[in-house]
């Protein structure tokens, strides 16, 4: 009961401050779907990011020193999936680790009854109960060219979601029943769709890093939902009403929105 007191006391009072303007410029730079929100989640998304900055502990690896634009970056990526989420979804996070580019990890693997050991190279990870582990360079490129599908923080942080009830599955937390037994319908029928596109070499929306396992699936489809939201709606309309429904957000339609607004002509 103290603990969370005094969380809420440091919270009030560093919201209570002015929003740096540096900080709105990484965001307006960074965060492409920022324009499309309104005022009132504009606001919301950057109370999130001071928040997830503040709280959060931030690691430069091999030798990166970590900067207020990748802390607010990623913190804002991770706060735009929270919007509409009840609870802080990524209050047991305690760690983000940063490295400059892509990095290598040690890995066994077996091969004919054989223990083999190498190293395998990786942009990121999302550990149960550990750290969120990202590559900048990836980061800034997905962040100066969206609407292309992925993104390596939506990606990573929807592992962070989907662990939430402490399994790895590709279904995170849900209210009911007929919630349970939509969600498997449809993405059940989406992940063997990609399985098959992925088999035949077929073009597809959807990462067909996807078609790995129902984690990597949920995580895909995620980073679709946030990055392309009217591709998606267009191509899979079942899977983007789904997962709409499941982040109370629909992208889509702000992004439409947005563009059927009147502009000031000069």
């Amino acid at each position: 009961m103290i603990f969370s007191w005094l969380r809420e006391r440091r919270r009030r009072k560093l919201l209570a401050q002015p929003f740096p303007p540096e900080w709105l410029a990484f965001l307006e730079r960074n965060l492409a779907h920022y324009r499309y929100l309104s005022a009132t989640e504009q606001a919301a998304l950057r109370d999130r990011t001071r928040v997830f900055v503040a709280e959060k502990n931030w690691e430069g690896c091999n030798g990166l020193i970590v900067t207020d634009e990748m802390k607010v970056t990623i913190a804002a990526h991770a706060a735009l999936m929270t919007l509409g989420l009840a609870g802080e979804p990524f209050g047991g996070l305690l760690s983000v680790l940063i490295y400059p580019a892509g990095y290598r990890v040690p890995e066994e693997r077996w091969q004919s009854g054989f223990s083999i050991y190498g190293q395998s190279s990786r942009l990121g990870e999302s550990w149960y109960r550990g750290p969120v582990i990202l590559s900048w360079d990836e980061i800034q490129d997905d962040a100066h060219h969206p609407g292309h599908g992925s993104n390596l923080v939506w990606h990573e942080f929807a592992h962070q979601i989907d662990m939430l009830d402490r399994s790895t599955n590709g279904t995170p937390p849900l209210e009911t029943p007929e919630a349970r037994r939509q969600w498997h319908e449809v993405m059940t029928a989406e992940f063997e769709q990609l399985k098959r596109d992925a088999l035949a070499g077929r073009e597809t929306l959807l990462d067909t890093y996807g078609a790995e396992s129902e984690a990597e699936f949920f995580a895909v489809t995620t980073e679709c939902f946030f990055d392309a939201p009217v591709e998606l709606r267009e191509i899979h309309p079942r899977l983007y009403e789904l997962l709409a429904g499941y982040y109370r957000q629909d992208p889509a339609a702000r992004i439409e929105h947005a563009s059927d607004s009147p502009r000031d002509v000069n």
